[in-house]
C-alpha cells in the first residue's frame, strides 16, 4: 500500500472517531478561535485607522514641507511660501487665486464628554482657501473663521467627543479667548480637527514660520513639473510630496504601535492555544494507541501516522479560525476606538481574515508535531500488550 493510502486511511480512522473525543477536539476549536479572534480585532486596528487616513488623500494634492524635515520639524519662511504662489501647474480658484494653503500647527488640550479625562491634539493654523483644497470639507453648523480673529472652527468629531467645541463656546488658547463660530465633516476622516487663522495663530504663538505649503494642482499629471519647479529654484529649501507619500509617512509611527501591541498579545494567545492543543492531541493518541499500533502491525509506516496527525491537528484548527473570524468581524467590525486622542473604527477585512486563517494553521502545525512524532515512536508490542 503506498503512502497516499495509508495516510488516507489512518486519517479516516483518526475522524471516525471524533465523538468519543470531543472534549480535547472543543478544547483545539476553542483555542484557536480564540486566538484567531484576538488577533484579527487588533490587527482590525491598524487597518480601520489607515482606511480613515488614507480614505480623503487626492493624487492632485501636493504637501510642501523643508528639505529633509516631515511636517511638524518643518519651518517654512513667509517668502518661501509667496514664492510657492507663482509655481506652474498649481489649479486656481473662481476668483482666480492660487489654491495654495500655508499651515502652522501647535497643540491644544480637550476634555472628553464621558471620562473627563484630557487629551492633546493639534490646532492648525491656516487660511480660508482651505475649503477650496479641501472640497470634502463640509460646513454643518456656523461659519467659517474671519482673518484676523480669534476664531476657531471644529470637526464634528470635536464636538460630540470633547467638552468647549460647541458653537459659541470660548476656549482659553495661550491667555487668550478663542471663539468656535462653526462645525464642519471632512468626509471619511472621523478625527477631532480644529482649524483657526494662520496669521492669528503665529501671532498668539510668537512665530514667523510655517509649518507646511500645501498645493493643490490642476491635474496629478502637473507633479512633475511643479516639483522640477520647486526644486530649480535656488531660494527654496523645500521638498514637494504627494498627499499620499506625507500621509504614509505620517502613519508609520501609529500603525508600528498599534501592529506591534496586535502581534504581541495575538502571540501570547497563540503560545497559550497552541499548548492547549498539544496537551488535547496527545490526550488524544494516547487514547488511539492500539489503534495505532495495530495499523503498524499490519503495514502502516511511521510516515503515515505523521502525516495523518498532523493534517487532523490542521483540520481541528480551521473551524477554530473561522469561528474567531467570524466573532472579531460581529464584535468588532465598526467599532470606534480613540488611542492616543486618535479616533477611527475598527475594519476587519478579508484580508486579515486571510492572515487570521494562516496564523491558525500554523498553531495547528506545530501543535500537532510533537503529538505526531510521540504516535509515530509507539511501540507496537507496548501498545497491543495496554490494556
Amino acid at each position: 500500500m503506498n503512502f497516499t493510502r495509508q495516510f488516507l486511511a489512518v486519517l479516516f480512522v483518526n475522524l471516525s472517531g471524533v465523538t468519543q473525543r470531543i472534549a480535547p477536539v472543543l478544547t483545539i476549536i476553542v483555542g484557536v478561535a480564540c486566538a484567531v479572534g484576538v488577533l484579527v480585532s487588533m490587527l482590525a486596528m491598524g487597518t480601520g485607522a489607515r482606511r480613515q487616513e488614507m480614505g480623503n488623500v487626492r493624487a492632485d494634492r501636493v504637501i510642501l514641507t523643508t528639505a529633509g524635515a516631515r511636517v511638524w520639524q518643518s519651518n517654512i519662511s513667509r517668502d518661501e511660501a509667496a514664492a510657492i504662489l507663482e509655481m506652474p501647474g498649481i489649479l486656481r480658484g473662481a476668483q482666480g487665486e492660487p489654491i495654495v494653503v500655508v499651515e502652522s500647527e501647535v497643540f491644544i488640550e480637550g476634555r472628553r464628554r464621558v471620562m473627563g479625562n484630557r487629551i492633546y491634539f493639534p490646532l492648525i493654523g491656516t487660511t480660508p482657501t482651505v475649503t477650496q483644497y479641501l472640497p470634502e470639507m463640509r460646513f454643518t453648523d456656523g461659519r467659517m473663521f474671519q482673518r484676523g480673529l480669534h476664531e476657531l472652527i471644529a470637526s464634528n468629531p470635536c464636538a460630540r467627543q470633547f467638552t468647549g467645541f460647541d458653537i459659541g463656546d470660548r476656549r482659553p488658547i495661550h491667555g487668550t479667548d478663542w471663539t468656535v463660530v462653526g462645525h464642519f465633516d471632512l468626509g471619511q476622516v472621523q478625527q477631532c480637527t480644529v482649524y483657526a487663522d494662520v496669521d492669528s495663530i503665529l501671532s498668539a504663538f510668537s512665530r514667523n514660520t510655517y509649518s507646511s505649503v500645501s498645493v493643490r494642482l490642476q491635474s496629478p499629471a502637473d507633479f512633475d513639473a511643479f516639483r522640477d519647479a520647486v526644486n530649480a529654484n535656488p531660494t527654496l529649501h523645500l521638498e514637494a510630496h504627494r498627499e499620499r507619500e506625507v500621509m504614509e509617512d505620517g502613519f508609520k509611527q501609529l500603525n508600528a504601535i498599534l501592529n506591534f501591541v496586535s502581534y504581541f498579545v495575538g502571540t501570547i494567545m497563540a503560545i497559550a492555544a497552541t499548548l492547549g492543543a498539544v496537551n488535547s492531541l496527545y490526550a488524544i493518541v494516547d487514547s488511539r494507541r492500539r489503534e495505532l499500533a495495530t495499523l503498524r502491525a499490519i503495514g502502516f509506516g511511521s510516515a503515515a501516522v505523521v502525516a495523518s496527525i498532523l493534517c487532523e491537528s490542521i483540520l481541528w484548527a480551521v473551524p477554530g479560525a473561522l469561528l474567531g473570524c467570524a466573532l472579531a468581524w460581529a464584535f468588532f467590525n465598526g467599532l470606534s476606538a480613540s488611542p492616543f486622542g486618535y479616533s477611527f473604527q475598527l475594519t476587519v477585512t478579508p484580508s486579515l481574515a486571510v492572515l487570521g486563517i494562516v496564523w491558525a494553521l500554523g498553531m495547528g502545525l506545530l501543535g500537532g508535531l510533537l503529538p505526531a512524532l510521540r504516535a509515530a515512536r509507539v511501540s507496537v508490542t507496548t501498545a497491543l500488550r495496554a490494556t
